[in-house]
């Protein structure tokens, strides 16, 4: 039996098998990926945690605005100039904002912050037992799997009430660095080939100080280190209720099953490359944008690449100019306006300014290509994506750690709305599709 041959040919049976004509989703207005015609997202909830605004409705028509975002109220850009004025780290702040929905005093954020940090180490035997036995390449997936087996080392995993929820959701949030850095080392040593090097996360440092504690070999960073990271952490720690990885958290929990199911299933959605694996698409489309384009600072070059790419012409023949365009905002994310700042701050300190400048070129750039090329109206602008990989390739972060440090920060969000959802969901998450095949007779196995 030839299995690659038989697979082959499974493969075309399943292709001819389930083609269903496009028209057949205008015909019965179906919401393809839960959006409107206009592209806004089809309303199936209501929240308090997070809200995204890029576009207003004037007389059914959708204008393009600046990008807002919101954090159970604050805005983004308040929330970060806050803890940066007082010279303090924010992601444990923006932690405490987001799950119990008001900012915390001083004697709040440092008890907060003690629980977090004693609940940093993983269970007994976990790590070797869970990560370094089984190295996956991929650390997105060991999380996932290292958040399924939390099941089983918790006394109390299927008791769903807002008190056990919450703590099962703060050690996930403590323990995700850990579980993250374990998972890269492993990697690194088994897979890669280097020396494994796995430190204690300490329970008097923030998130960021023991992330770049446990995965540097000697855990040595500068204050502007942890500065940078920290408030990467913070960017990404929340985006409403519509996102992917978000919806999936509480479509999973809607069905009334445990903490970690959920949660593994939101980590499974971040993974996908039109999801938090697009920062690594970013700098893997930088790379070859770098390759093949002689002059950086060449305007006319850089654009005729970029309409290349657009023309599956180049880098990865998907026609995406990763970072450019989001699902919601139109003229600007909030996020990456914070996150360009700092980019720039870094490329000076770093000697990076040429690279710098080529992404500032592309981000220039890419709004009118992308209008030519596609001869399309739709208002896009570059996202958060497209600096976070840049920051943390100056920051000597590996790229496998690129997604699964969103993960990291993301986890407050994913909680959030985990318990926000437990309190006001009630009802299982069940939308409908329409079945357009119809009746099919069976055939006696003599006529087939």
């Amino acid at each position: 039996m030839n299995v690659e041959s038989l697979y082959s040919s499974y493969s075309e049976l399943i292709k001819e098998n389930n083609n269903i004509e496009s028209e057949m989703f205008t015909k019965y207005n179906v919401k393809r990926g839960l959006r409107n015609n206009d592209g806004t997202g089809v309303l199936v909830g209501l929240t308090e945690v997070g809200d995204v605004h890029a576009y207003i409705m004037d007389e059914n028509e959708k204008v393009p605005v600046e990008g807002r975002l919101r954090y159970r109220g604050v805005d983004i850009f308040d929330l970060v100039k806050g803890f940066q004025d007082e010279k303090r780290l924010g992601f444990e702040e923006c932690v405490y904002l987001l799950l119990f929905g008001e900012l915390p005093t001083k004697e709040e954020l440092d008890t907060f912050s003690a629980l977090l940090g004693s609940r940093r180490k993983l269970p007994r035997a976990f790590t070797e037992d869970m990560i370094l036995k089984a190295p996956s390449k991929d650390i997105m997936n060991k999380l996932a799997r290292a958040v399924l087996a939390s099941y089983s080392y918790d006394p109390n995993p299927d008791d769903t009430s807002v008190e056990n929820t919450l703590r099962q959701c703060i050690d996930l949030i403590a323990r995700f660095p850990a579980m993250a850095a374990y998972g890269y080392q492993a990697k690194s040593h088994y897979h890669d080939g280097n020396s494994l090097f796995l430190h204690s996360p300490k329970e008097d440092m923030s998130t960021a100080e023991n992330i770049l504690h446990m995965i540097r070999p000697d855990c040595k960073y500068t204050r502007s280190e942890v500065e940078i990271l920290d408030l990467l952490l913070v960017l990404h720690a929340e985006h409403g209720g519509g996102n992917n990885s978000t919806f999936a958290t509480r479509v999973v929990s809607s069905s009334g099953t445990d903490t970690y199911s959920a949660i593994a299933a939101a980590i499974g959605s971040l993974k996908g490359p039109k999801h938090g694996g697009a920062n690594i698409k970013v700098m893997q489309m930088m790379e070859d944008i770098k390759a093949n384009v002689k002059k950086w600072s060449d305007e006319g070059e850089v654009s005729d690449y970029l309409v290349k790419i657009l023309n599956k012409e180049a880098n990865d023949r998907s026609g995406l100019i990763y970072g450019v365009g989001h699902a919601v905002y139109t003229l600007s994310d909030p996020r990456g306006i914070v996150l360009k700042k700092k980019a720039e701050e870094l490329a000076k300190e770093t000697g990076n300014e040429e690279e710098y400048n080529l992404f500032t070129l592309i981000e220039k750039l890419s709004p009118e290509v992308f209008a030519r090329v596609k001869r399309s109206d739709k208002v896009v602008s570059a996202n958060v994506d497209f600096y976070s990989g840049f920051v943390y390739k100056s920051l000597g972060i590996p790229h496998e750690l690129y997604t699964p440090l969103f993960a990291i920060s993301r986890i407050a969000g994913w909680s959030a709305h985990l318990l926000e959802e437990i309190i006001n969901g009630g009802r299982i998450i069940r939308p409908a599709y329409k079945n357009v095949l119809g009746k099919v007779a069976y055939k006696p196995m003599k006529d087939r």
